[in-house]
């Protein structure tokens, strides 16, 4: 089967799992795992910023940020397409107890007028406005990116009104790719960033959360209560530190291998409109004689899997697993249809 269905597909590569295997560990809980200390820290240092924690997944990273940056009863602003909002089980609700005023951006990216003007005047019977959260890239906005003056303006925003600003950087590597940017730039701008490791750059497990030291002694708590505290979890940093060393450049292949995909879907007459592919996702309607269910199992009949993420949308991401045989056996397929 050729997986088009997520980056969370992709399974580690044998020397992923050497490096797994020899991976010095200890008691994350304590702070001693030197390994997952040394992924923290390479992280950190990469954004420029502080610290560091390792978690599980990047819900919970973003859940965690979302809890040190606010309390009960204050309002997050997004996107309404962003990840934090329609994909984490009402986590905002349910963890923080906030509420969400999420706003109707271009592809899942706000802007700084837009977030001031939806900021709540001090008023007893409004929420206080304390958090905005990014997302770069959009998964629903078909992995477009934000240029980063547009990220400076709205920052901007948040230090006139006093909010904090999070980034859920769940493919953040594939945005800095795309568009050549330094890492740092980034770490200047957030109060705290997620980073993803088991998408596009390989890691079979994890996520870390960047920003000041308080700030992250703080989420170490937190994660703690979350029943997100890892003992022996050098193991699972392992692959991450090796996807940080290996996985980064080559995200461009992916970038390339989606652009080559995207040719031959417009040439097909069963292809709608497209969300613009900047990075590794490809979203676009199916009308005529298919719909995105029965185009999903017309290919699926030919050991392909795609999403059908909507009754009209089909969602394809490429990624480490997908070679350049994979894309070119799928482009003559789809020629086929």
């Amino acid at each position: 089967m050729i997986d088009f269905r997520s980056d969370t597909f992709t399974k580690p590569t044998p020397a992923m799992l050497q490096m797994m295997f020899r991976a010095d560990v200890g008691d994350d809980v304590f702070n001693e795992d030197p390994t997952v200390n040394k992924l923290q820290n390479m992280l950190a240092e990469k954004f420029g910023m502080e610290a560091g924690l390792f978690c599980a997944s990047g819900t919970m990273t973003n859940q965690v940020a979302i809890k040190c940056h606010t309390q009960p009863g204050d309002e997050v602003i997004c996107d309404q397409l962003s990840h934090v909002y329609i994909y984490e089980g009402g986590g905002i609700a349910f963890n923080s107890g906030c509420q969400v005023k999420p706003l109707q951006g271009n592809l899942g990216r706000i802007t700084a007028s837009q977030v001031a003007e939806a900021i709540n005047p001090k008023d007893i019977h409004k929420a206080p406005s304390r958090l905005v959260s990014l997302e770069n890239t959009s998964n629903r906005g078909g992995g477009s990116c934000y240029e980063i003056n547009d990220i400076h303006q709205i920052k901007e925003v948040c230090l006139e009104n006093n909010l904090k600003l999070h980034l859920d950087g769940a493919r953040l590597f594939n945005a800095i790719v795309a568009k050549d940017e330094d890492p740092k730039e980034y770490g200047n701008i957030f109060d705290s960033i997620s980073i993803c490791l088991s998408k596009g750059l390989g890691a079979p497990v994890g996520s870390v959360l960047l920003g000041k030291k308080e700030f992250i002694d703080k989420a170490r708590r937190i994660r703690k209560v979350f029943g997100g505290g890892m003992r022996q979890a050098g193991y699972l940093a392992a692959a991450g530190i090796y996807a940080l060393e290996n996985n980064i450049e080559r995200l461009a292949l992916d970038h390339r291998h989606a652009q080559q995909m995207v040719a031959a879907l417009k040439e097909k007459d069963f292809t709608g409109s497209m969300f613009p592919v900047e990075t590794n996702i490809i979203i676009f309607e199916v009308k005529g004689k298919y719909s995105a269910k029965s185009l999903a199992e017309k290919l699926k009949e030919n050991d392909i899997l795609v999403m059908a993420i909507s009754p009209t949308q089909v969602r394809m991401v490429l990624h480490l697993d997908v070679t350049e045989e994979m894309v070119k056996k799928t482009i003559q397929i789809i020629e086929n249809l």
